[in-house]
């Protein structure tokens, strides 16, 4: 006939100074918190900052340059990016594509006639038309054609209206802008000149720079500068997500320099992530020691117990069923405890989605399903651990 086990409780020996089972279940539950708020808000943080910066496409678009120093300067090549360097960048598993921003090298100089008495000399730069935000039909040209399309910064754009009331030139919209005519003149050594007549097709809101075609700068970089082979000074990637601290960190072993304000989050998110994973490695810690002191509380019963539980077996109760008995005691211990740390994590969610509530966030007020998980897997850890430890006393019987 099978016997339970308050029918056997009577065979184990009891422990009177009880100071360590209740330390252990104390250390068992905080260090349970510690682990399921950890991850909890290694996931809050995540949706908090993972978003702050703008995304189009579900893709990031960052500019990279070499950071110049007082040793480097004056040396051209050692502040461009050769081939070798490019490709390491694009071989980084998360970066998705790379595209080198081509600049001029002759002399290039606008004018908008008549309309607006204004005339500067300008760069002009060019890129994968994949990395454009804006892309017209008409930013197409082929030689010989005598029109150049212009894509600019929207910032630049904001600039000269700043500064263009102190010089007594008119403030200008965007659609205005994009009707003015404007002549684009480009010269280069031995005397060669030309002029183009142009006018702004869009604006970006990514790239600050004056894009023309890429098919016009390769032609007239070799007309105009003799060279086909252009070295970029800036590079533009394309990534998943511009705030990954393996990014954060690449760039700062290569001393590559990047938008600070498109990567502070990023910045603040690794710290965060570090700090909480701390506490959550503290709190694993909490729960390994809290499981060795009850395995020694266990042991102690077991060993005061020794000859009781060797009359059961002489009876014939199987080491196995006795194991299981025994063992099966303190898994609603654990159920309560890891529930209890549930409980307090979903209240500590609550608190922090009502202080985030005024933040244009969507936190949500419940705990992920994966802390609940973590919760089942802590409870089957520790069950099997004493079972493991309580079927090796009773063997060694």
């Amino acid at each position: 006939m099978a016997l339970r086990f308050k029918h056997i409780a009577p065979f184990l020996a009891t422990n009177k100074n009880n100071w360590s089972r209740l330390l252990s279940y104390f250390g068992l539950g905080l260090g349970i918190l510690l682990l399921l708020c950890s991850l909890q808000l290694l996931l809050n943080i995540q949706r908090l900052l993972g978003n702050e910066n703008p995304r189009k496409g579900g893709y990031d678009y960052v500019s990279i340059a070499k950071d110049v120093t007082n040793a480097t300067m004056g040396q051209v090549d050692k502040n461009l990016f050769n081939s070798e360097e490019i490709k390491k960048l694009s071989e980084q598993p998360y970066i998705n594509a790379v595209s080198p921003l081509i600049a001029n090298r002759f002399q290039v100089d606008l004018t908008a006639g008549n309309i607006i008495p204004f005339s500067t000399s300008l760069f002009v730069e060019s890129v994968d038309d994949d990395f454009l935000d804006t892309l017209p039909p008409n930013f197409r040209w082929n030689e010989g054609q005598e029109f150049l399309p212009l894509i600019v910064s929207s910032d630049f754009l904001q600039m000269y209206n700043v500064f263009a009331p102190g010089y007594g030139l008119p403030q200008v919209s965007e659609e205005t802008a994009r009707k003015i005519r404007i002549f684009i003149t480009c010269s280069g050594a031995g005397g060669i000149r030309q002029t183009f007549r142009g006018s702004i097709v869009a604006f970006s809101d990514r790239i600050n720079s004056i894009i023309v075609p890429k098919q016009f700068l390769v032609w007239g970089n070799k007309t105009f500068a003799n060279t086909t082979e252009v070295k970029a000074a800036r590079l533009y990637v394309k990534l998943k997500d511009a705030n990954n601290p393996v990014f954060l960190k690449f760039l700062d072993e290569h001393e590559y320099r990047i938008n600070k304000d498109k990567v502070k989050f990023g910045r603040v998110k690794s710290i965060l992530q570090v700090a909480i994973t701390g506490l959550g490695a503290f709190g694993l810690l909490i729960v390994l020691l809290a499981l060795m002191l009850f395995s020694f509380y266990l042991q102690l019963i077991i060993a005061r117990s020794k000859e009781s539980l060797l009359l059961l077996l002489t009876l014939g109760y199987s080491p196995g069923w006795l194991t299981k008995t025994v063992a099966g005691r303190w898994i609603p211990i654990y159920v309560v405890i890891v529930i209890c740390a549930l409980i307090a994590t979903s209240a500590l969610q609550w608190g922090f989605y009502w202080l985030t509530a005024s933040l244009d966030v969507s936190i949500s007020p419940y705990i992920h399903w994966s802390v609940a998980l973590l919760a089942l897997a802590l409870v089957i850890l520790t069950a099997f651990s004493n079972y493991r430890m309580i079927r090796k006393q009773v063997y060694a019987i």
